[in-house]
Formats: structure tokens, C-alpha cells, sequence
């Protein structure tokens, strides 16, 4: 095979061809027309290519909320055919979701290798055959360009996963892993051939211990079924990471006790684990030389931030311009996480499951808020708390032990928790009814920044007040809520401090068990970074201060989001002004990292 591929010459303005208008095919035809691909489906079933015209048509502005980069996206068109030679002319890209029939599909690919443009690249949807199955009556010019590109069920799931045929240019993959991302979806690619993918084989494993423990009498459907939502969906549990945080020596012990049980055999579990892992003394996250993953300087020898623009002073400003962006520890743009959010403000990382959560306010003076989650890298964002559930969520934080999130609800005028999931929402401050004029209109009562501090058990919030209005405070109550006591009756909040300028972000050093705010009020103690120290009650130390606080650094413009890097004691600074700081943990050595007069900073978070 060649190192000299090329894509499809002008594939943008080519068309998608998909092979079979059912349930999978139109689904597929959706993608790619969400995109901006004109699409065509071939189908000998009029019925069938009616079907798929009308699901296209009413579906792909649902299909195009999972694309992150919406900017100039016009969909693209839905065409049907009977006749296949009609349907390929000018084609890049051909998917067959034709009948789970080899010798059908062997036939098709025959065809294809005869009728399809010369450059087109050829793609199964089955997740039954590999594509190598499928090659009997092709050209050896053919199989370079002809791999598996298997759909689950969009739009519910977006994953696709890719294979080779055996033959298949390796350029393709990555091009083709692009050009899905850029419709909405998230690919996997398997390494090599493997007769149900990836997720198939994890999937045939779960059904068939599932059904033993059925037969056994072990469990019945309905427990299984919830104890794997308590897990993995609302847990988040994640099968390699969770066997590198057990520790994969305990993982070999348990599993030599399920092999002299039902006598299986070691060469693939625990055989494995020894020779690859055990023997080289990587037993997971507790061995400096890391498990299955990489120990964490292996993984990511730089630390990123992400920063949240609020699209407030782009070029062309309108509710959808917010931004998350990744950016180096020494203030480089390297590149725009997710795009078209609707005034976004705060930002939480999960160090361990990997993933990004941040809040968007929506549109001003309406009560559609809501929270978001993605990978790293920006995909797979999925809704955690839907718009309208919070009013306008600002600052988000995490506590990662027990897994729940906080919110601070500015109109709304309360504080909520829950899972990572969104599941199991509770309100732990509520200052008012935000539906009344006399409650919604009181900006004393605005909650803003939030922290958790779970060693402490307690977190924090801050009250703004009017704008440089010097009437702003910072709260704290307890994580749990007092026994027998309602939201509305909780004895046990605490003011740290009031008569703030307009406090608006938190965030805590536990070592020093210090917390840190910044405020955009009025100078000359607004626009600033602050700090307080904390008894091991979560009681404020006064400083000698005629404040009672530090004031660490001045002079910010419209100061917004900080987040702490105490590893290297060192603070990182965002304002609406467009600019990024750091300093010291005292405040000293304020650097300037980047600024940009089109850009509005809100949220920051370093991971």
C-alpha cells in the first residue's frame, strides 16, 4: 500500500452515498446531511425512500446540536435513488447499510468496485461481518480504500467505530476520524480486525455473564439493571480506570479465583496482566509507573487550563458566541475546546473520569440555564442539568470525593447540588422566590461563586449585591444539611465576610487552608484578588488588614475567575477585559499571560 494517499479531491462539495434507507441508513444519511454534505440513499423500496426524505428532513436540526464548530453550516441535501450507477456519480464516500447478508454485501461491494468513483473510499455499517468478509470480488486497488464504518443508534448514541479490511490505507483512518467529528459524531478505531469492534466484544461479555447469573438464580433483571445504572451510568465507573485505581495485582488475585471456580483459562486475564504489567511493577495508580494508563507525568507533562470566553466582545457578539478554550501554562491559545455556547461562566475539570462541566446562563432575563459536560477534548457533550432546571447558573465546582457537583444560581437565587449525571438535584441556599419582583430584583441576594471544601465539611458562596455596590458577601454552610431542617429554616450558615465590593469567583487552598476570591467592584479595593485564612472550623482569622482580608492584587478589569495551581504556588487570573493572569500565591509577580480587546474571560479551571 501507498504512504502517498490522498483524499477525495473536492469531497466537500461531493456527495454521501448510503446504501439502504432503513432504520440505520436514514440515520446515517442524517449525520452526514447535518454536516453540510449533500447526502444520497440508494433503496429499491419506495416506501422506504419516502420514509427517509421525511426523517432527514424533520431530524437534522436535531442531528446538528451535537456539531461543536456550527459556524456557516448549511445542511445539506437529502436525494433518493432506485438505480445504484445513478445514485454513486461524483461520490466520496459510499456506506452500505444493506441486509445482514454476506453474500448480499459481497455482491454490493462487487458493484461498487465497478460503479464508484475511483477515489471514493467505501465504508460497511455491519457489525456482524469485518470488511475483509466482503472483499472476494474486489480489486487489490479497491481493498486500500475499503474499511468498516459501523453506526450504533444516533442520534441517542454518536459513537462509530472504524476498521481496517486488512488492506485499507492507513491515511484513511485518520481523515475519516475527522471528517466524523466534524459531523457530530465520536469515533473509536480498532486496532486491528476484531469481529465485534471494540464495544460489540465488551457488550457480548456483559450479556453472557448477564444471562448466567440470570440462570444461576443469582439476580433477577430488574436488580441487574439497577445496580449497573448506579455504577456505570450515574458513577461514571470506567472498566480500565477503575482496574488501575483497584490495583492490578488485586485485579489478578480476584481473577485467579473466577478461573479455579469455572476453570478457565489465565492466558488472556491474569497471564497477561503478569508478563505485561505485574512483571514490569506497573500495578496501577498507586505505582509510580502507572497500570493501563500511564502513570500522570506520562500522561500530561504539561497542564492545561480552560477558559471561558463569554463571547460578549467578539467581532460579531450574539447569544451563542461563548467559547471554552484550551490554553498553556504560559497563556497560548492552542485551540477552541467547543464553540456556540450561549453565555457560559463557570468551569470545573475532573481530573480522574477526564471530563470538562461547565454552566451557560442562556439568554438574559429568561430562566434557561443549564449545565454541560465533555471529554477534554470537547466531545461527547452530553446535558447534565437541561436549560430551565436553573435559572443562571454561574460559578460550578466539584467535590471529586464524593462525586457531586455545586452551583451558584445568581437570579435564581440559591445554591443546588447534585450528581455528575445531574441526577439527585437538591437546593442547599435559597435566598428568595427569584418569580417575585421583591426577591428577584434584591442583588443582595444573588448567589455568584461557589467552593466545597470537604475536609472542612462545609462550602461557600458569595453574594455580589449591586453592581460596585459595596454590599457583597461571602457564606458558608455545612455540606450536610442540618437534621430535621428545611432548605429555608438551616441554622448553620455562617457570613465570612459582608460590605464586599461585589465578590464574584472562590476557590480554597486546603495546606494552607486559606480561601480566595476575586471582586470586580469599585476601586479601589474592588477588581482585585483576596484572600482569608480559615480556622479548622471554617471560621475567618482576621488579618491584620483594616479590612480584616488581603488584598493580594489590584488594578484588574472586571475581575472574574481565578483557579489555583499551588503545586507550583501559583494563581491563574481571567477579566471580561480579555485578559489572563498568573501570580504568585501572595499576589506577587503578576504576569499578563495574554490579552485580546475581542475576547471576555469568565470561568477558568486548571487540570
Amino acid at each position: 500500500m501507498s504512504d502517498l494517499w490522498q483524499p477525495p479531491k473536492d469531497y466537500r462539495s461531493r456527495p454521501v452515498v448510503i446504501l439502504g434507507a432503513g432504520v440505520l441508513g436514514r440515520r446515517i444519511a442524517c449525520i452526514w446531511a447535518s454536516a453540510g454534505y449533500n447526502v444520497r440513499v440508494r433503496d429499491p423500496s419506495p416506501e422506504q425512500r419516502a420514509a427517509c426524505v421525511t426523517y432527514v428532513q424533520e431530524n437534522v436540526a436535531l442531528y446538528a446540536a451535537n456539531i461543536t464548530d456550527k459556524v456557516n453550516i448549511t445542511y445539506g441535501g437529502i436525494e433518493t435513488f432506485e438505480d445504484l450507477k445513478e445514485a454513486l456519480g461524483d461520490a466520496w464516500l459510499v456506506v452500505e447499510a444493506v441486509p445482514e447478508k454476506i453474500q448480499l454485501k459481497i455482491d454490493t461491494f462487487q458493484l461498487l468496485d465497478h460503479l464508484a468513483p475511483a477515489d471514493c473510499i467505501l465504508a460497511s455499517n455491519s457489525s456482524s461481518f469485518r470488511s475483509s468478509e466482503m472483499l472476494l470480488k474486489v480489486t487489490e486497488a479497491t481493498k486500500a480504500r475499503l474499511l468498516n464504518l459501523h453506526y450504533y443508534m444516533p442520534p441517542q448514541v454518536m459513537v462509530v467505530e472504524l476498521m481496517t479490511c486488512g488492506f485499507t490505507e492507513k491515511a484513511i483512518f485518520q481523515f475519516m476520524v475527522d471528517r466524523s467529528r466534524e459531523a457530530g459524531t465520536v469515533p473509536y478505531v480498532a486496532r486491528k480486525e476484531s469481529t465485534g469492534f471494540i464495544f460489540n466484544r465488551l457488550w457480548a461479555a456483559v450479556k453472557r455473564e448477564v444471562l448466567t447469573i440470570l440462570s444461576e438464580k443469582v439476580s433477577v433483571p430488574e436488580e441487574i439493571d439497577s445496580i449497573w445504572s448506579e455504577m456505570f451510568i450515574k458513577g461514571r465507573f470506567q472498566p480500565c480506570r477503575g482496574m488501575d485505581s483497584v490495583g492490578l495485582d488485586t485485579v489478578a488475585f480476584i481473577e485467579n479465583h473466577y478461573i479455579a471456580e469455572r476453570s478457565l483459562s489465565p492466558e488472556k486475564t491474569v497471564n497477561f496482566l503478569q508478563n505485561n504489567y505485574l512483571d514490569q511493577g506497573r500495578l496501577g495508580s498507586k505505582s509510580s509507573k502507572g497500570g493501563l494508563y500511564p502513570p500522570p507525568e506520562a500522561t500530561n507533562p504539561e497542564s492545561k487550563m480552560y477558559v471561558l470566553d463569554i463571547g460578549l466582545s467578539a467581532k460579531t457578539p450574539n447569544l451563542t458566541a461563548g467559547e471554552i478554550l484550551q490554553v498553556s501554562s504560559n497563556g497560548s491559545v492552542e485551540k477552541i475546546i467547543t464553540a456556540g455556547q450561549a453565555y457560559p461562566d463557570g468551569i470545573t475539570v475532573d481530573t480522574v473520569g477526564k471530563r470538562i462541566f461547565w454552566t451557560t446562563m442562556g439568554v438574559p432575563g429568561k430562566p434557561d440555564g443549564a449545565v454541560y459536560t465533555s471529554n477534554l477534548d470537547g466531545t461527547e457533550i452530553q446535558t447534565v442539568v437541561a436549560p430551565g432546571v436553573l435559572n443562571t447558573p454561574k460559578q460550578i465546582a466539584m467535590d471529586s470525593e464524593a462525586k457531586k457537583l455545586y452551583v451558584s444560581d445568581r437570579e435564581g437565587l440559591r445554591v443546588a447540588r447534585f450528581n455528575l449525571d445531574g441526577s439527585d438535584f437538591e437546593v442547599l441556599i435559597r435566598n428568595g422566590d427569584w418569580a417575585t419582583a421583591e426577591d428577584s430584583q434584591d442583588l443582595t441576594k444573588w448567589c455568584v461563586g461557589v467552593a466545597v471544601v470537604p475536609s472542612l465539611g462545609k462550602f461557600f458562596w458569595t453574594q455580589k449585591g449591586p453592581s460596585k455596590g459595596g454590599k457583597g458577601a461571602i457564606y458558608c454552610a455545612n455540606i450536610t444539611t442540618p437534621e430535621n431542617q428545611s432548605v429555608a429554616e438551616r441554622n448553620d450558615i455562617q457570613c465570612i465576610r459582608n460590605n464586599l465590593p461585589e465578590p464574584i469567583d472562590l476557590d480554597f487552598d486546603e495546606k494552607s487552608s486559606s480561601l480566595y476570591w476575586t471582586d470586580r467592584g469599585e476601586l479601589p479595593y474592588g477588581n482585585s484578588l483576596n484572600r482569608i485564612r480559615l480556622d479548622a472550623a471554617g471560621v475567618a482569622i482576621p488579618s491584620a488588614s483594616p479590612r480584616g482580608y488581603e488584598i493580594l492584587c489590584r488594578n484588574l478589569n472586571e475581575a472574574i475567575g481565578l483557579t489555583l495551581d499551588l503545586r507550583n504556588n501559583t494563581i491563574y487570573l481571567t477579566d471580561l477585559g480579555g485578559n489572563i493572569y498568573k501570580c504568585d500565591s501572595d499576589g506577587k509577580n503578576r504576569v499578563k499571560l495574554y490579552s485580546n480587546e475581542n475576547r471576555a474571560f469568565t470561568g477558568i479551571a486548571f487540570a
